[in-house]
């Protein structure tokens, strides 16, 4: 049996490597890519500066050269219609485990021997996101010519659209019991400082700044600036770079500067940011001078939410459903909820520039009045609420 290997260590055997591939352009490609490897990280090299849709798509491409070569037997340009049907169902129930799945709790690095391709059986939205990534594949690369055809195109149905999603976020009520579990953190000894000083910051930072997790690995403290406003206010802005490289401006309010004085203090450095400092916006307890990685963070909001629902359930069995609730909740769940909760108190538009729904111009007086009132609106309403000691 193959050993399996991520896509950029891949040797694929000559016979499915896709030279021959009877889906193969005729002519005209515009790719120098003669095999199917060659032309699936030609489609990756386009997303190299977001480092988490490169990480989600180079995922799926790999996930399916590996089956489609090494177990299907054949080349990813020789897939039909129905091989895709076949590889659907492969998704959903990944055999032999051994083979694909990881083991349970562990994420091996991608160089190691334990790595597998898959965490487990995927979910239909999981499944629709991994086919959906790959039809954008298969339609770049026919329109590359490099393919002839692209086999997921007969997949694609009209279908009716499902409301939108408003449970993947935390009520008022279950995010007051998340912010208790912070609170009520051990602080007995340095470590157990800084790991409660970290939390309360990081659910500050997702919660007012509605962040994603990216955007906290790749922002530092030297993001931070404080800028005069027309109306003479000094005011504290993060300047974050989101998705396609685009930057945004999220508001730092006077609670959230209050938090991140007291976070840096823990952490032993002076009160406010420099400028052009490298400070990772949240530090490692071991190796600070490294930002913490996706996994660290998620793990950190994760271990808050199971700690959360079993302080619920000790309360009584009434409380299950709001602990399943909690458990189930993610780090992105946070971005989700800054935003449910914002929309509440301020105008849309507040809640579409800090979430960077939209591009933010910064060099516009006009547009900076805008901001400093966008500023202002955050500040006014929307707050953690920690109780102070």
């Amino acid at each position: 049996m193959h050993s399996l290997v991520p896509l950029d260590q891949m040797a694929i055997a000559p016979q499915v490597d896709g030279r021959n591939g009877r889906n193969r352009a005729p002519s005209g490609s515009q790719l120098s890519a003669t095999d199917d490897r060659s032309a699936v990280l030609a489609w990756l090299a386009r997303y190299a500066d977001s480092s988490a849709t490169l990480a989600s798509y180079r995922k799926e491409a790999e996930r399916l050269l590996l089956w489609c070569t090494l177990q299907h037997g054949v080349a990813l340009s020789d897939l039909t219609h129905e091989d895709l049907l076949v590889y659907q169902r492969f998704l959903t129930d990944p055999q032999p485990t051994e083979r694909w799945v990881m083991e349970p709790g562990q994420k091996p690095a991608r160089d190691s021997i334990r790595w597998r391709p898959l965490a487990g059986p995927l979910g239909p939205s999981s499944q629709r996101q991994a086919m959906s990534i790959l039809n954008a594949m298969f339609s770049w690369l026919v329109e590359a010519g490099y393919l002839a055809g692209n086999p997921l195109s007969l997949s694609r149905r009209k279908r009716k659209l499902a409301p939108p999603r408003v449970s993947r976020f935390l009520p008022m009520e279950h995010w007051d019991v998340v912010k208790a579990t912070i609170q009520a953190m051990p602080v007995n000894t340095d470590r157990e400082r800084l790991q409660a000083a970290r939390c309360r910051w990081l659910f500050s930072l997702l919660y007012v700044g509605g962040l994603r997790v990216s955007e906290v690995c790749s922002t530092t403290m030297g993001g931070l600036f404080s800028r005069r406003g027309a109306d003479g206010h000094e005011r504290w802005w993060m300047e974050v770079t989101c998705k396609g490289s685009k930057t945004r401006l999220v508001p730092i309010t006077g609670e959230l500067m209050t938090e991140l004085v007291t976070y840096r203090k823990a952490c032993g450095l002076c009160q406010l940011p420099l400028q052009g400092e490298n400070t990772p916006l949240v530090i490692p307890i071991i190796g600070s001078s490294k930002p913490m990685a996706r996994s660290g963070i998620h793990e950190v909001v994760k271990s808050v939410f199971r700690a959360s629902a079993a302080r619920l359930r000790q309360q009584g069995p009434e409380f299950e459903a709001a602990a399943t609730h909690i458990e189930q909740a993610s780090t992105h769940w946070m971005r989700h909820t800054a935003g449910s909760h914002l929309s509440e108190k301020a105008d849309l538009k507040v809640v579409r520039d800090n979430l960077g729904h939209a591009n933010i111009s910064t060099t516009s007086i006009y547009l900076h009045s805008e901001e400093d009132a966008r500023h202002d609106a955050t500040t006014a309403v929307h707050r953690v609420g920690w109780q102070r000691t």
